[in-house]
């Protein structure tokens, strides 16, 4: 491995790291763009070391949270079964092949998109104050298990978590205040991606050398995040971020491009035998 490259993985994992720190949630939704445009990594390969690398950087956020019991047993399960079953057919279909590599990059971009646009919405309070009493809106079970199926889909398709949709439900549907929404969404996120490795049937082997700067720098980075934190403005870090994820949706979208336009050049024209009679 290159130093630069090597430099590359151990910064983009810090910033990961960081992220999923002061937000909670988010930061993996940069690492598949980080393998396929700064490594050069196929989808195919990129996809599951991306879910293997969120899986452990969501376990090392999650270890503050569950020391102080902020995890929702109820919410994690209404969301977490159906979007577990999700994740399991999204990465069965990539397996199959049914969805092509231009359609996975589409679909991260869109994803990357909506990500920005939840995170740029003004929040109610700084730490959602009327959820604090965790009410619940009606009928809010069914939109959760609703949105649990969505989240699981996007990371058996795309290779991300899905922390950014898990958040805004939590708080919103599950009437969760943030500290326990985030936790939550954390052990969500581990127990999500793992489940889309195992359903993408194959090991990262080629990719493997990738994990240690990423894990590495995403420690790091977490460390300082978690110092950080409390020194931060909230607003501050969803505007960056929500650029960084316009930023992330734009390049993967050309990348998109430039692969469904190689696929069209390599496919060889079909030409018409004319009929001998």
């Amino acid at each position: 491995m290159s130093i630069p490259l090597l430099l590359l993985m151990a910064a983009g994992g810090a910033v990961i790291g960081f992220l999923l720190a002061v937000l909670g949630a988010g930061g993996s939704i940069l690492l598949l763009p980080l393998l396929i445009s700064g490594a050069g990594l196929p989808t195919r390969e990129a996809m599951p070391l991306s879910l293997l690398a969120v899986t452990l950087l969501a376990v090392a956020n999650a270890g503050p949270y569950l020391r102080r019991r902020q995890v929702a047993p109820r919410p994690a399960l209404i969301l977490g079964v159906p979007a577990l079953a999700g994740s399991w057919i999204g990465g069965s279909l990539v397996k199959q092949g049914l969805i092509p590599e231009p359609v996975q990059l589409a679909v991260f971009a869109a994803a990357a998109l909506v990500a920005a646009w939840l995170l740029s919405r003004r929040q109610r309070g700084p730490g959602g104050d009327r959820h604090a009493t965790g009410s619940r809106r009606p009928g809010g079970s069914l939109a959760l298990a609703g949105q649990g199926v969505l989240v699981g889909l996007l990371t058996g398709i795309a290779g991300v978590g899905g922390g950014f949709a898990i958040v805004p439900a939590l708080v919103l549907l599950a009437g969760l205040p943030m500290p326990l929404a985030s936790g939550t969404s954390l052990v969500l996120i581990a127990t999500n991606s793992l489940v889309a490795l195992g359903a993408l049937g194959h090991w990262p082997a080629a990719g493997l050398p990738l994990l240690a700067p990423l894990i590495g720098g995403g420690l790091l980075g977490a460390i300082g995040g978690q110092a950080l934190a409390p020194h931060l403005s909230d607003r501050h870090l969803r505007q960056g971020f929500a650029a960084l994820l316009v930023g992330s949706a734009l390049l993967t979208g050309a990348e998109a491009l430039q692969r469904q336009r190689s696929l069209g050049a390599a496919s060889p024209p079909t030409h018409t035998v004319p009929h001998q009679r």
